[in-house]
């Protein structure tokens, strides 16, 4: 790459987001921006989302609305049609696929630049974790755990969704479940209700699970499931844009009753709203948010985060059964024997306590909940020099509308980007797909044209740099 003088931008992350954002780069009009993709795993485009080999965990989003590139809605069903694949016929666009199918068809969006002579000098793939970031007047610099520095014109980071440590005495939930060493007939305990617990009941089923499973969250709430329906249009004028959360809610249970006055499913309305749910959150009175993240956020997740119809038939089939328990009720302790664990906990409008003795315990509560307890250390190492600071409810990583990162001071970055689930504190609905690709597609327009000026412009040196 010694011979090619383009500008570059630096991902840091190579997981869906990443490798999104990437693609939209190497495709802008200007042929001489380069790209430095940076991914501590083996395989670009998996991440936590794509990396899984169970068959049986499935999209949550069907495939007609999963494409890649927002400006070809079918992208991605063109795909599969091109492909021979080893698995179940997906008869249309309505259907759900194995999330690892998805993860081949994200990997392949980079195959022509890493195979093409005129364009391998565009993109640059390395193997690393990423442990500093400094701005300065000429640019950025990026170290990796093994020393090596990289230098570029911005940096993006794409490093996905915080995913808590497993805690000793715990079973990892990304892991298959025949790596927790539990008796097939013993009670698995479940923290958590949302579509990691489901993903890893499927997950126990697969490999012979017989014993009871017991899922425990707060409210005890599962997610809703897919329909064959159509998104109800919605027009921009009569969303109450800037209303309180309650008037909000108001408005949207009027909405829903409306329509299924008209024989409509409540599905409609709530993919009828997804267009305008960034420039909701964006424009909701900060009381406003705090409200919904303490008391509506989880029914909110229920019915907008739903199941594929073929894995809600297998998680209530367990149900039915009585192998699977959900439960609204919090963990009081957690109590190691030579058994597993004796769990003590308090249901949910209940003082009583009550326990139970289980063979292995699974945290499925999902994402890292205070944003500097954040395991990645380039994130880390951005809030400890000021670089990057926490956002006022707490739930991210401070940014603006056009992805740049505020530090400290309050100044936006001219050159510290981040997209995908790290900016859920300005954008909140930014965790799937069809979000993400375009958030990347907008980013990538405006560093195409902003990277040659900001070479002439200053950065923020950290203190000491």
């Amino acid at each position: 790459m010694t011979g090619y003088r383009g500008r570059n931008v630096i991902i840091v992350g190579g997981g869906a987001s990443g490798v999104l954002l990437a693609y939209q780069l190497l495709h802008q009009p200007t042929r001489d921006l380069r790209v430095t993709l940076i991914e501590q795993r083996p395989d670009l485009g998996r991440g936590i989302a794509y990396h899984t080999g169970n068959p049986d965990h499935l999209l949550n989003v069907r495939v007609a609305n999963m494409s890649a590139l927002p400006d070809q809605p079918d992208h991605f069903w063109r795909w599969l049609g091109s492909r021979e694949l080893n698995v179940p016929l997906c008869p249309d666009p309505y259907c759900f696929v194995p999330r690892r199918v998805y993860g081949d068809y994200i990997a392949s969006l980079l195959e022509q630049h890493t195979s093409d002579p005129a364009d391998v000098e565009r993109l640059s793939i390395v193997h690393g974790t990423c442990v500093d970031i400094n701005e300065g007047h000429a640019g950025v610099t990026v170290t990796l755990e093994d020393g090596q520095s990289l230098a570029g014109d911005a940096v993006v980071l794409a490093t996905g969704h915080d995913m808590r440590a497993s805690r000793a005495g715990y079973a990892d939930p990304w892991a298959p479940a025949s790596a927790a060493p539990v008796d097939a007939d013993a009670t698995v305990l479940l923290l958590g209700t949302g579509l990691t617990m489901v993903d890893y009941v499927l997950s126990l089923l697969r490999d012979g699970h017989r014993g009871p499973i017991v899922a425990m969250s707060r409210r005890g709430l599962l997610a809703k499931p897919h329909r064959r329906v159509d998104a109800r249009h919605i027009d921009e004028a009569d969303v109450p844009f800037g209303a309180t959360i309650s008037s909000l809610l108001h408005w949207l249970r009027r909405r829903i009753a409306r329509n299924a006055a008209e024989g409509g499913d409540w599905r409609s309305v709530i993919d009828g709203l997804r267009p305008y749910t960034q420039r909701l959150w964006h424009e909701l009175p900060l009381a406003s948010k705090r409200g919904f993240l303490e008391h509506a956020r989880a029914w909110w997740d229920v019915h907008r985060h739903r199941m594929a119809p073929e894995v809600e038939a297998r998680v209530s089939q367990a149900i039915y059964a009585g192998q699977l328990r959900l439960m609204a009720a919090k963990v009081i302790s957690v109590a190691p024997n030579d058994d597993g664990a004796r769990i003590h906990y308090r249901r949910r409008g209940d003082t009583r306590i009550f326990n139970i003795q289980v063979g292995a315990v699974v945290d499925c509560t999902g994402i890292v909940k205070d944003p500097r307890a954040t395991p990645n250390p380039a994130v880390r190492g951005l809030f400890d020099c000021g670089l990057a600071r926490v956002d006022p409810l707490g739930i991210g990583i401070e940014t603006d509308r056009n992805c740049a990162i505020i530090g400290r001071d309050g100044a936006v970055s001219q050159r510290i980007f981040a997209v995908g689930p790290l900016t859920r504190a300005a954008f909140w609905e930014i965790v799937a797909i069809p979000d993400i690709r375009s958030q990347c597609n907008t980013l990538a327009a405006r560093l195409a044209e902003a990277t040659g000026a900001l070479r002439a412009e200053p950065g923020r040196e950290r203190a000491g740099a």
